[in-house]
């Protein structure tokens, strides 16, 4: 199995182009399924978790055409409605074709997903959206959810799960009536899902806000749709340029969306310039926190949107080894996603774990490198950052994790003068 061979210590220079949203994409390939029609998805990230994303259409029946590197064709004229069990376990978005192959087919057999390893995640909220909405779910080793019809209703989700929106919409947006979806996760990801969904028809209102207005049509329509950039990987540019002393512009970055990101970044004495809809983060940054009001100790933590991510805590995390000062990161959503701060304590981090969900990070660290292990997409992304920023060399295993996320890293990273192999 292939790892990462890094030599840290080298400021990245040089202009990147932000790649396509991960987690917008990968509901969107599910949603494909919706119609019979051909449907053409842009700026869809080459990565794993698309790969294989693609190969359970296939399984189902969908015709999948590769027209470039970030552009799919699908036409779904017939599908099945079983979810291969193996390919189910290698990827955490499986759970996603439980909306669209239930609405299309009136039935879908769905194995447990897998996915990262960062605490429970649970699946509750899925299933009970589904029933509001006329489905009957069983569960024997596998989940077997049934519905002759599926009728829209006024369903309150009891947690903003991400994944859980989108499987009520794709299956409310071909019941009958009216769905009403209240606190419904809003993320780009699921921003650019329901404009999708509206490009073939549907009709879908409150985009952006936590309640959800879904009018169920009898059938939709192909459509042609380009996904948004991937705020998780700018965020991790802006962190890698920061904390390796580089000067780096980062393309099509989604402005729009790093609001958030900004004010968390300026708690550390980091930021940017922004030029339309690119940024430039500059070397010389202050790089030292800004303590709050009486000199209190500053918090970054992370909320359903429009707060801070969770997927950038463990980014946060290294970025404030490297800083001036003492900070607490507390990540709310997962119980183990902290746990990869041991290597960081290894490397030369001053880091307490208070509990699975608190740190308290105190910089700056002089790291070293070290033989590091892979855990999950974001804290594999940490561990590169770390690398890139260490004294000496350092080897990253189970890259797998991370590629499942950033489209070309070696390359992309190589070209602003990273010294990485991948081998």
């Amino acid at each position: 199995m292939c790892k990462y061979y890094i030599s840290g210590g080298f400021p990245l220079r040089g202009t990147v182009k932000a790649g396509g949203n991960k987690n917008a994409a990968l509901p969107c390939i599910a949603a494909a399924i919706l119609t019979d029609e051909e449907v053409i998805l842009k700026n869809i990230p080459a990565i794993e978790d698309v790969s294989v994303m693609c190969s359970i259409l296939q399984d189902l029946g969908v015709t999948v055409v590769f027209l470039d590197n970030n552009t799919i064709k699908f036409k779904a004229t017939n599908i099945l409605s079983k979810i291969p069990a193996d390919k189910a376990r290698d990827i955490r978005a499986s759970i996603l074709f439980a909306g669209p192959v239930l609405a299309r087919t009136g039935k879908v057999i769905l194995p447990p997903p897998g996915g990262d390893v960062i605490g429970r995640r649970r699946l509750d909220t899925h299933f009970l959206a589904l029933t509001a909405l006329g489905a009957r779910v069983e569960i024997d080793g596998v989940f077997s959810i049934v519905a002759n019809k599926l009728v829209g209703d006024d369903i309150f989700l009891d947690e903003a799960s991400v994944t859980a929106t989108e499987n009520a919409i794709m299956a409310a947006v071909l019941a009958e009536g009216m769905t009403v979806l209240r606190n419904a996760a809003s993320e780009p990801h699921v921003q650019d899902l329901c404009n999708m969904l509206n490009a073939m028809g549907a009709k879908i209102t409150g985009i952006g806000s936590n309640i959800l207005y879904i009018e169920g049509v009898k059938k939709l329509h192909g459509a042609e749709f380009r996904i948004g950039s991937d705020f998780m990987e700018v965020g991790s540019l802006i962190g890698l340029a920061a904390v390796t002393k580089g000067d780096i512009v980062i393309q099509d970055a989604g402005v729009e969306h790093l609001r958030m990101v900004k004010l968390a970044f300026a708690k550390l004495g980091i930021s940017w310039e922004t030029d339309g809809d690119d940024i430039r983060v500059y070397p010389n940054q202050k790089m030292e926190v800004s303590n709050d009001l009486g000199g209190m100790i500053p918090k970054i933590d992370d909320a359903p949107w429009p707060g801070f991510p969770a997927d950038l805590t463990s980014i946060v995390t290294v970025v404030a080894t490297q800083v001036k000062g003492t900070v607490l990161i507390h990540e709310k959503l997962f119980e183990s996603r902290m746990f990869f701060v041991d290597k960081l304590i290894e490397m030369g981090a001053k880091i307490v774990l208070c509990d699975p969900h608190r740190a308290v990070v105190s910089g700056p660290a002089v790291l070293h490198g070290s033989r590091l292990t892979s855990p999950d997409v974001r804290a594999g992304m940490a561990m590169v950052i770390a690398a890139l920023c260490a004294e000496g060399d350092s080897v990253i295993d189970n890259i797998y994790q991370i590629e499942r996320g950033y489209e070309g890293l070696c390359s992309k990273l190589a070209s602003l003068g990273a010294q990485i192999e991948r081998r």
